[in-house]
């Protein structure tokens, strides 16, 4: 029964458990992916392998249920909280829920690929496991699992390059959808008219005139996805903007965008950088500080009205 699990035998037994259809078995004298007959009429699943083992033994154990739990898991851990939630969407319907949530992904391709790059590295661990389980009944040592798979699709599915005049108006639009979600996110937070002050901070595109340094990032059918800015002033360049499209956001196009925008820059001419976060955009710091950032300064804001007081108080020089 002993058989070697090579790579062409793990990609046969990866299409079958995905075809819920037909029903697969594996010979494991010839190590090969069989269906439930052979040139005889069915398969004798009794039969010897000649080892004193059976010859032909079931696939690991996958179903709709187990696509399912998969497609939550996928879902659940999605960054983007515009294509995370339509996928949350389309997996609480009663019925027709795996043709929602392809449809869901059919509209956002790079989403897609990291479905399905999902997926065949959670359903090759899957054998593995299985593959691992009959080892130590054989009473042999178990193979390692796969090491991650550290190939940074964003620049497979991304291009990155200087600024340019052509980008002046897809970046101005995504700026003012940008403005919009931090005014309403203040708003939300009770900042209220403190919103102004500090989104009137952030315009960056006076008289259509293109930024002293600009990195933008286009998917592969040329749409316009984000762009970074940055206007130098004494020698300390000040990013104003570094802004990503909904539906491109949480596959790290704007990591991406930063670390392109810096290795361009040079250390003989820029002395210094500076970049604000906005509240809602602090998860993006461990990116910043990935980068060697170190932190400047904090804003915060206080409605006097909502203070509250106590008792606790700071020793001298604290």
């Amino acid at each position: 029964m002993k058989f070697e699990l090579t790579e062409a035998l793990l990609d046969d037994i990866l299409f079958a458990m995905e075809d819920q259809e037909g029903e697969s078995m594996l010979d494991t004298v010839e190590g090969v992916v069989t269906g439930g007959i052979d040139n005889f009429g069915f398969l004798d699943v009794n039969k010897d392998d000649g080892e004193g083992g059976r010859r032909y033994i079931g696939l690991p154990e996958w179903d709709s249920a187990s696509g399912f739990r998969l497609m939550e898991r996928f879902a659940a851990g999605f960054r983007n909280p515009l294509i995370r939630e339509e996928l949350s969407s389309a997996l609480g319907r009663g019925r027709g829920v795996f043709r929602a949530f392809k449809n869901v992904l059919g509209r956002y391709p790079e989403a897609e690929k990291l479905w399905f790059s999902f997926k065949e590295k959670e359903l090759r661990r899957e054998i593995i496991r299985w593959y691992n389980g009959l080892r130590e009944e054989w009473g042999i040592e178990k193979i390692g699992m796969e090491p991650e798979d550290t190939e940074d699709l964003v620049l497979e599915d991304f291009s990155f390059r200087p600024f340019k005049d052509e980008d002046i108006l897809p970046a101005e639009a995504l700026h003012r959808d940008c403005l919009e979600e931090l005014e309403k996110n203040l708003a939300e937070t009770g900042a209220g008219y403190s919103a102004d002050i500090i989104i009137s901070e952030t315009k960056t595109f006076r008289n259509n005139s293109i930024p002293h340094f600009g990195m933008t990032a286009e998917s592969l059918s040329g749409e316009f996805a984000g762009y970074i800015s940055a206007l130098e002033k004494d020698s300390v360049l000040c990013v104003q903007s570094l802004e990503v499209k909904a539906e491109f956001r949480g596959l790290g196009v704007g990591e991406a965008l930063l670390d392109k925008f810096l290795d361009s820059l040079d250390p003989g001419k820029i002395d210094k950088i500076l970049i604000d976060l906005p509240s809602m955009t602090e998860g993006f710091s461990r990116v910043i500080l990935r980068n060697s950032f170190k932190p400047y300064a904090a804003r915060y804001w206080l409605n006097l009205k909502d203070r509250k007081t106590n008792s606790v108080h700071l020793r001298p020089g604290l």
